[in-house]
């Protein structure tokens, strides 16, 4: 079952449907006819999966996965208003990073863009290995001096660097291990490896809205942390991809390694209240006015997975009652898709 699921993961985001039907029975969910092929493309939409914004001075810039480019890198738009994006033509032609400057060949997916010091990083997946390249502006171009993903004994995707308050940094991530599994671990500060004895597993699927087709290899990924009050709070989406009910939850603890409590009203982002299937995988950014926003993908329609819309909501904080954390909620009415600037 695991060597199954690896030839089927490493095909999925780029949409090439090559894997036999009976793969996707026995793990609990066989996608609609309509999910196995893309569709038409509207030029006033975006179409990025496990999108992420990242906001300098006084632009953002969004990156996200290509069903299109998956194997080629990223491409990058700009906004100065989280409104309108533009596509960059700066760069390697519009790429933020490309096949050929760094680490991998295929599968480009899930990228996040940070500033430390005076260098722009991103962390991204190749191959089904994650990799962090490095740059002089965030529109890049993006590259490695020795092209090589971190080391790791398995399969893992979906990074997320997250740099603490004391200057520690953690690498959230996904190993493919029995299930798509959330874990952390404390990086070096070149952000060329981790600190193998702090890894730690944070999240996997163990309740009802995390596998909703009783899949043998159940899904938790897309991890996204914030830290608030002195706690911290981590995102992540549960379900297979191509499943409806992915959808998005979170967990909080008062450490970076956990243990993690679950939110009892999970998901909070969902087909339930933004109205249209497969959300989830994105990250958050902060607007000029310090509102906070979740950027994440949609499925293409209630029939159909492909190509993936990216949409944003504005997410805000509920005060506790109590001495118990306060609440992350997302903001009634604000669901939109993000458009290219006409």
């Amino acid at each position: 079952m695991q060597m199954n699921f690896y030839k089927m993961s490493i095909k999925q985001r780029g949409f090439c449907w090559r894997v036999p039907v009976l793969i996707f029975l026995i793990c609990g969910y066989a996608p609609p006819a309509a999910a196995q092929k893309a569709n038409t493309t509207d030029s006033n939409a975006i179409y990025l999966a496990d999108p992420t914004i990242f906001q300098y001075k006084k632009n953002y810039y969004l990156y996200g996965t290509s069903g299109h480019n998956a194997n080629e890198g990223f491409i990058v738009y700009t906004s100065t208003n989280l409104k309108s994006w533009e596509k960059s033509t700066a760069g390697n032609n519009g790429y933020a990073l490309r096949k050929g400057d760094v680490f991998g060949t295929a599968g480009f997916w899930a990228p996040q863009v940070f500033q430390y010091h005076n260098k722009f990083y991103m962390a991204y997946v190749a191959n089904e290995n994650i990799a962090i390249a490095e740059s002089s502006s965030p529109l890049g171009p993006f590259v490695q001096n020795v092209k090589a993903p971190l080391a790791a004994p398995v399969k893992q995707i979906d990074p997320f660097i997250f740099i603490d308050t004391d200057g520690k940094k953690y690498l959230y991530h996904v190993r493919l291990t029995n299930g798509n599994k959330i874990f952390v671990a404390e990086m070096t500060d070149d952000f060329l490896a981790i600190k193998e004895e702090t890894l730690r597993e944070c999240i996997t699927a163990t309740e009802g809205w995390e596998n909703t087709a009783n899949a043998e290899w159940p899904v938790t990924e897309g991890p996204a942390v914030l830290k608030h009050k002195n706690l911290y709070y981590l995102f992540y989406t549960a379900n297979d991809f191509r499943n409806p009910d992915y959808a998005t939850g979170y967990a909080v603890s008062s450490t970076p390694y956990g243990p993690w409590k679950k939110f009892s009203g999970n998901p909070i982002v969902s087909k339930r209240n933004m109205g249209i299937n497969g959300t989830g995988h994105g990250d958050f950014v902060q607007g000029k006015h310090k509102e906070l926003f979740y950027v994440f993908h949609t499925h293409y329609s209630d029939s159909a997975v492909a190509p993936r819309r990216t949409a944003i909501v504005n997410m805000g904080f509920l005060k506790s009652r109590n001495s118990g954390a306060d609440t992350l909620r997302v903001q009634p009415g604000t669901f939109h898709y993000l458009k290219p600037k006409n």
